[in-house]
């Protein structure tokens, strides 16, 4: 490669503008088919992305119609999507299908219902972990919980009575299928109330898991003062700026104190609460369980629900009433302190802009602007939050 002095062929004032970025050392610049090509390559990246969410949408319920407005594609490409999804997966599928002989399950009929779940003859689920002690931490955990009459789904023992089977780098549990499935119209005030109830009476039965087993202990103050920060920064703060990310944290940091700390579920959206005859029927999925203010749940879940639209075409109105029932729903079974119901919006914003580098880090700037938008939009409302709660 042939080294050229800057002064001998840029103008004065483009080198001015350079120098303002480095100065004194080797500046490569690539060829202009270099750069289309790394163009191509983050389409790529993109694509693939947004295929992995619309297939995760799927699994969970979602129309082909549903998708196809959100993602402004027609039903035939959204179809088509699902199924190029479905291929990836097939060879878990089959090791599936290798191993089910563990617990005795040998007719079977397997179908998908998320990236890590399978269910089984419509009868059991089986979940891939690739990290062995967050699988046997999530088994202790569903015992605790089933010993305060918590609705979990029940371990099933292999054929040698294991708790679960490993197989390669990989480790598999089956467990009894809960009956349910996941809220339809969270838009219905009563369902709203009942998901608030819900939430509640986990987070009461949690302070007796806390007794039985050790939890990590986290603080999202501290991930918003660590690596929330060094992401957004090494994004340049092009995402989440410096003033929101500021007014967010400090806004956090002023009440955090006063704000109780429990063991938590940390990742609580439709897919992890099942309903049966508008009761709720079962809990699941406490990979991520950890101590941490528990406004947490409810604040993850209530501003989860701007995803389900985009911002631009949400009524705020009809969200509001929803934080409301769902917050009322939640005090009847647990009062809420008055720091708390202040911290709401904050705690919401801070959440967001989790969200946001947590999508910078991994490179999905889609999503990353989603957040920042949802973010947006609840600091336009933060008075009507309080005033609803």
């Amino acid at each position: 490669m042939k080294y050229v002095n800057a002064n001998e062929i840029l103008p004065e004032e483009l080198i001015s503008t350079i120098q303002k970025y480095y100065q004194g050392g080797y500046l490569y610049i690539p060829k202009e088919s270099d750069c289309r090509v790394k163009q191509q390559t983050d389409y790529k990246i993109e694509l693939e992305k947004r295929n992995q969410h619309i297939y995760l949408k799927h699994l969970e319920g979602r129309p082909n119609g549903q998708l196809g407005n959100i993602y402004h594609l027609s039903e035939s490409s959204i179809r088509r999507i699902i199924l190029s999804e479905k291929v990836r997966y097939q060879k878990m599928k089959e090791i599936i299908e290798q191993i089910l002989p563990l617990w005795g399950i040998e007719n079977r009929q397997l179908s998908q219902i998320y990236p890590s779940a399978w269910e089984i003859n419509h009868s059991y689920v089986v979940k891939i972990y690739d990290n062995k002690d967050h699988l046997e931490r999530n088994i202790k955990l569903s015992a605790i919980l089933s010993e305060c009459n918590i609705p979990v789904a029940e371990t099933i023992l292999t054929k040698t009575g294991e708790k679960y089977a490993a197989y390669k780098d990989s480790y598999f549990l089956l467990s009894k299928k809960l009956r349910g499935s996941n809220i339809s119209d969270i838009k219905e005030e009563a369902m709203a109330h009942k998901m608030g109830c819900a939430i509640a009476q986990l987070h009461r039965a949690f302070l007796k898991c806390e007794k039985g087993m050790e939890f990590w202990d986290n603080s999202l103050l501290q991930e918003m003062n660590g690596w929330v920060r060094e992401f957004l920064i090494k994004n340049e703060w092009q995402i989440v700026s410096e003033e929101e990310y500021a007014k967010a944290t400090e806004a956090l940091d002023a009440v955090y104190d006063y704000l109780p700390k429990q063991l938590i579920h940390r990742d609580v959206h439709f897919g992890n609460f099942l309903f049966f005859e508008g009761n709720l029927s079962g809990y699941i999925d406490f990979d991520l369980s950890q101590r941490n203010i528990r406004i947490f749940d409810l604040c993850y879940f209530l501003a989860g629900l701007l995803t389900e639209e985009t911002v631009d075409t949400l009524a705020e109105k009809e969200w509001l009433e929803t934080v409301k029932s769902v917050i009322a729903g939640y005090e009847t079974v647990i009062r809420l302190s008055a720091q708390e119901k202040s911290a709401v919006p904050c705690v919401m914003e801070c959440i967001e802009i989790l969200c946001a580098a947590y999508f910078i880090g991994i490179e999905d700037m889609r999503h990353a602007n989603d957040a920042s938008q949802i973010l947006r939009f609840i600091q336009t409302c933060e008075s009507d939050i309080v005033n609803a709660i």
